[in-house]
């Protein structure tokens, strides 16, 4: 990696301009592990070659260089554990980077709880503080917010008429879509009321009570059903007066989906000319594998026939002559959907089959990615089909934005047209999208991963819903071809990135193995975790892979160790059945301090916690695996860490399948490679939620015996804080 002396300059700068904030705090302390991750984003910011390479300039410079020399890539990967402060040790020396060299920083993170602490905390008080001003805003995709558009047609509960956005729209069966017309009117109607007033600003993450998707969908601003500065709301419009705020902000704070599903869209700056910070990065490869997963339904049709109507009726009005071949288009497509829905169902007759009373779908999957031949042909029928009415759609469309642009007066009209079909288009998008990828093959199957395949069917109501997947099942490779092709500076951290004690298997989910732009970096905690912690590895009589066993034998152990609780603490379950298992056990006096995830909502479950500890009493969460991170509850609210169970991922994800399979085929061990390192960091998080201060003491329980009686467990063990190490027997004594 170069580092020419305006580089150093640039990054002395940095380093100082963090020192400066540091200093400047009333509570200021030292913490070395937090400048020494400062000054790694400082170099790493500084070295990296930002904007188009200036190839005259170069061969002017340099007699040596040659018209087709790479710009300087760099990317750091740290680990910061707890308490390192690493919200500031990179958002200050990233800033004043930024700012030196005209440029913009990029922070994504992974959960809503981050982005919040940025927007509403970190960045207000670092802004207070540094010598220069700068401006942040906060970056969310379009579907967060409300259309008004749409809101105010699904509000008004008047009669349609053919121009109306949803005139022709009929709920398909649902179990979850509200059956009564009025209901939805009223809540729409709600909903417009508080926009109207300024009770709500039209921001889906600010309403107490967030609608189900099937509610929210029809009414959020999404790209497809939006005419931008053509539509007759442009000027009240939610999100484009948020989009309004990222233009002149030096600080932009997006998450992983967005910034994802964004890439090339240009709603966020060019990765190739800003300084990309990924907090919470141990997330970034699995976001991977769901962005750019798809899937379609085969047997719910009806949207097929209302896109045809809307696009040949709209077609007919601007005389658009590509939508002569829409009704056969529309028809081929219905029919070939249906035919895939049988031929699926016939093929995979044994596995498909599922109960009316079952509330999880029955799941097949082909085999190393390899489909049935009888499905070959009309996949590739459907891929063509599908492709040529996006096409006829998409000349519709074109040729609305047209309209819209030369008749102005006609806006609303029009774009309640365009927003028709944009409503709808999604759909044979995700067909097309998906029957491509069900037909891809590795080129060559010996080195090249195949896609993972599979098909699920569940009843609905009494309707049977038949659907496709498909999925990379390697984000490595994903995100190495789609994100870092695109990437200059980079910073990457997380407080578990490490598993084991080694990179090695972050940086092959993430794409960076053997990259030689990226650099990892551990910093410690500055927590004394031998002092403050103890774990103790509690054994159990059953084994855990006897599930039934083992679940009622761990909550009776749980419930001996939770008379030990005075205050706050968390206890994390695998599954719902052992979380059932274990609340079902609770005495009567235990079941009245404790408050269960499936029993309310996650907001109001921590604010009780938080007050019945503030009061002086016990309190105890029994929650799943989305509670084992980013949880934040220091000091007496949480002094005990119950681990059921060790997290390793669900069994039966269809994707890790895929991929165990092929990592079998070719000669590799995917429990060894795959199934302990990515459950090592997802115990380190657990483990995690107990320290959050220096003041902190606390006790970690684990009730899995593997942890201790096999080599896999000791290397987990070995890769988490440096707690004080107890071993328990059966019977809770020390051993």
């Amino acid at each position: 990696m170069s580092f020419d002396p305006e580089s150093a300059a640039w990054a002395e700068a940095a380093l100082q301009a963090f020192d400066q904030v540091v200093q400047s705090q009333s509570d200021f302390r030292s913490r070395p592990g937090q400048r020494l991750m400062a000054a790694e984003v400082a170099r790493v910011f500084s070295a990296a070659d930002l904007g188009k390479p200036d190839k005259n300039a170069s061969a002017a410079d340099d007699d040596t260089a040659s018209a087709d020399d790479e710009p300087t890539r760099a990317i750091a990967v740290i680990q910061a554990g707890t308490g390192v402060g690493k919200s500031l040790a990179y958002c200050a020396p990233a800033i004043a980077l930024a700012l030196a060299r005209g440029t913009r920083v990029l922070i994504s993170t992974a959960t809503v709880a981050l982005q919040e602490q940025l927007v509403s905390k970190d960045l207000p008080r670092l802004a207070a503080q540094m010598a220069q001003p700068f401006r942040f805003a906060l970056a969310k995709g379009r579907g967060r917010y409300v259309c008004k558009l749409k809101l105010n047609q699904l509000a008004g509960g008047t009669a349609p008429d053919p121009d109306d956005l949803f005139a022709d729209e009929e709920p398909e069966p649902s179990r979850r879509r509200p059956q009564d017309t009025e209901a939805r009117v009223q809540f729409y109607a709600s909903m417009a009321r508080d926009l109207a007033s300024g009770a709500w600003l039209g921001d889906r993450d600010t309403l107490e009570t967030p609608p189900e998707p099937e509610l929210w969908q029809p009414v959020a601003a999404e790209s497809r059903s939006c005419t931008g500065k053509h539509c007759p709301q442009f000027n009240e419009c939610t999100y484009y007066d948020k989009r309004k705020e990222l233009v002149g902000a030096q600080v932009i704070v997006a998450n992983h989906d967005l910034l994802l599903s964004s890439l090339g869209a240009r709603l966020l700056p060019e990765l190739d000319n800003c300084l990309l910070v990924l907090d919470e990065g141990h997330h970034l490869p699995g976001i991977a594998l769901d962005q750019f997963a798809c899937a379609m339904d085969l047997s719910r049709t009806g949207w097929v026939d209302k896109l045809a109507t809307r696009v040949q009726r709209i077609g007919g009005l601007l005389n658009v002559s590509d939508v002569s071949d829409v009704p056969r288009l529309a028809a081929q497509l219905k029919q070939t959907l249906l035919d895939l829905s049988r031929l699926v169902m016939d093929v995979y007759a044994d596995t498909l089959s599922v109960q009316k009373d079952s509330r999880h779908p029955a799941r097949a999957r082909a085999s190393k990615g390899e489909l049935p031949a009888a499905l070959d042909e009309p996949l590739r029928l459907l891929a063509v089909t599908a492709e040529s009415f996006l096409a006829c759609a998409s000349a519709v469309a074109q040729a609305l934005r047209a309209e819209i642009r030369d008749k102005p007066d006609e806006a609303r009209r029009l774009s309640t047209l365009y927003a028709q079909i944009g409503m709808l288009a999604p759909r044979l998008e995700d067909v097309h999208g998906t029957a491509q990828l069900l037909l891809h093959s590795p080129a060559d199957p010996a080195h090249d991963a195949p896609v993972a395949k599979w098909f699920t069917c569940e009843m609905d109501g009494d309707f049977i819903a038949v659907k496709a997947h498909a999925s990379p099942i390697l984000p490595g490779a994903t995100l190495r071809a789609r994100l870092w092709s695109g990437v200059r500076g980079a910073v990457i951290t997380s407080a578990t990135l490490t598993s084991c004690d080694r990179f090695d298997f972050f940086l092959k989910e993430a794409g960076l193995h053997g990259d030689p732009a990226a650099a990892t970096l551990e910093v410690s905690s500055p927590f004394d975790y031998a002092t403050q912690g103890r774990f103790i590895t509690s054994e159990t009589v059953a084994d855990p892979k006897e599930a039934a066993r083992f679940n009622a034998e761990v909550a009776q152990a749980l419930i001996r160790d939770l008379g030990e609780v005075r205050h706050g603490a968390l206890a994390l379950f695998t599954s719902r059945e052992q979380l059932r298992v274990a609340v079902e056990a609770l005495s009567p006096e235990l079941r009245e301090v404790v408050l269960v995830q499936t029993e309310l909502p996650r907001a109001v479950l921590l604010q009780r916690h938080r007050e019945r500890v503030a009061a002086g009493g016990v309190s105890v969460i029994f929650g799943m695996q989305s509670f084992g991170e980013g949880l934040d509850l220091p000091g007496q609210l949480c002094e005990s860490v119950f681990i059921a169970k060790l997290p390793f991922a669900p069994p039966d994800d269809p994707v890790g399948e895929a991929r165990a399979e092929w990592l079998r085929a070719v000669g590799r061990d995917p429990f060894s490679e795959l199934v302990v390192p990515a459950t090592a960091i997802r115990l380190a998080q657990w483990a995690g939620r107990a320290i959050r201060t220096e003041t902190d003491q606390a006790f970690v329980y684990c009730y899995d015996r593997r942890l201790t009686r096999t080599s896999y467990g000791k290397r987990l063990l070995q890769g988490l804080p440096p707690f004080t190490v107890v071993r328990h027997d059966a019977q809770g004594r020390v051993v």
